[in-house]
């Protein structure tokens, strides 16, 4: 059975910081039917039909404020909109709620009095809901609104002036940043989740660019020969056409272009699919910046050097060490050494995005790249410490006598 520590390190970075944003509301939001379950307990004296009509309508307020988070939170698009009959239902439910509690807890005009929680309770709570979608300014406005709902409550029960002043201008102020504040979270969670899709968006088009190279180098080759190879096909059909004997050069012409065709086709194909250690290297530092990930490489001078069996292996490694850390990681550097002592030459692939559980079992292409390895007497070792995720890659380099 997973632990909680390595579910939590299989969560990618959006996915942990929508967890902690929609656990910060839903926690806040459901406490608002104890802090009025205490407001009534501590209040001197309370109707009790009052406190109990108080009590329901904080629960009400709980419900709806949590049903317009969660529409907000998970609202799709850029321009995202609270539902309007949860909206005002929210509000009607918040109005209610302070009308009920101003019924059940008396002023009793000193400053030990409850009436001020009572006045702000339910519309800050509703206003954290609303943070989910409502903008810096909506939200000063609504926090506005509420100092002025305290002072007019507060005047209402026999306050002074001054005293409803200063209690409305601090309430209001209380809830605008206790809103703005879980707004940013929200922020906070938007930009991170556009940073995923840009790096998203970024292997792709790393990808479409070794496609394009691909497909210019297959151009450059072929291009010339294919057009020549149309043109004396023309050329020859005319030349049967008209009985003449140089039809028979044309075509033979014609059958050696395409044998050196197939030759230069099957070449760049094999390039391709080959895992040259220095073409891989390359490789990687091009794919992995252009993905936005930091690549730094040590070691290739090296890589020219050794035998080509030893080449194939390690560049297979590196290809794959490649593809896992833009599939399946967040990193944000790289590093890949190649080190040569003692008759042995040593792969090493480093990146600190590693979000795997540490007991996660090998997919099919480093179990590919084992096999390869092991084949030439070489072996893999694979290790997640402290976020990062380490490939190392040894094998014996045989000199030729």
């Amino acid at each position: 059975m997973p632990s909680v520590a390595g579910w939590w390190a299989g969560r990618s970075d959006p996915q942990r910081i929508a967890l902690y944003t929609r656990s910060s509301y839903y926690a806040a939001l459901a406490v608002t039917p104890l802090v009025a379950l205490l407001v009534v307990v501590s209040s001197a004296s309370h109707p009790p039909f009052a406190a109990a009509l108080f009590l329901l309508g904080s629960v009400a307020v709980t419900v709806t404020a949590l049903l317009l988070a969660r529409a907000g939170l998970t609202a799709p698009g850029p321009d995202k909109r609270l539902p309007t009959r949860l909206l005002v239902g929210a509000a009607a439910a918040a109005l209610a709620t302070v009308g009920t509690g101003v019924a059940a807890v008396p002023d009793g005009g000193d400053a030990g009095s409850l009436l001020p929680w009572v006045l702000g309770l339910a519309p800050t709570m509703v206003l954290i809901a609303c943070s989910t979608v409502w903008p810096t300014r909506t939200l000063t406005v609504g926090g506005v609104g509420i100092g002025v709902l305290e002072g007019v409550g507060l005047l209402s029960a026999g306050r002074t002036a001054a005293e409803a002043l200063v209690l409305g201008v601090l309430f209001g102020l209380t809830s605008t940043a206790t809103a703005l504040s879980f707004r940013f979270s929200v922020w906070v969670l938007d930009v991170v989740t556009q940073l995923e899709r840009a790096r998203d968006v970024q292997a792709r088009l790393a990808v479409a660019e070794e496609r394009l190279r691909f497909a210019r180098d297959l151009h450059d080759v072929m291009g010339r020969n294919l057009s020549t190879i149309a043109v004396k096909g023309q050329l020859a059909a005319e030349l049967v056409r008209r009985g003449r004997a140089e039809a028979a050069d044309e075509v033979t012409d014609i059958s050696r272009i395409a044998d050196e065709s197939l030759r230069e086709m099957r070449g760049v194909v094999g390039g391709y699919r080959s895992a040259s250690l220095p073409g891989e290297l390359a490789g990687a530092r091009s794919v992995l910046r252009a993905a936005g990930v930091s690549c730094t490489v040590s070691g290739d001078e090296e890589a020219a050097l050794l035998p080509a069996a030893v080449q194939a292996a390690l560049g297979w490694a590196v290809r794959e060490a490649v593809t896992n850390v833009l599939r399946h990681s967040q990193a944000i550097t790289c590093t890949i050494g190649l080190t040569s002592t003692d008759g042995e030459t040593e792969l090493r692939v480093v990146n600190d995005g590693a979000t795997e559980p540490a007991d996660r079992r090998w997919g099919n292409g480093l179990t590919g790249v084992a096999e390869r390895l092991d084949a030439a007497g070489g072996r893999l070792m694979v290790a997640r410490v402290d976020g990062r995720f380490e490939l190392t890659a040894t094998l014996p380099v045989v000199v030729p006598a």
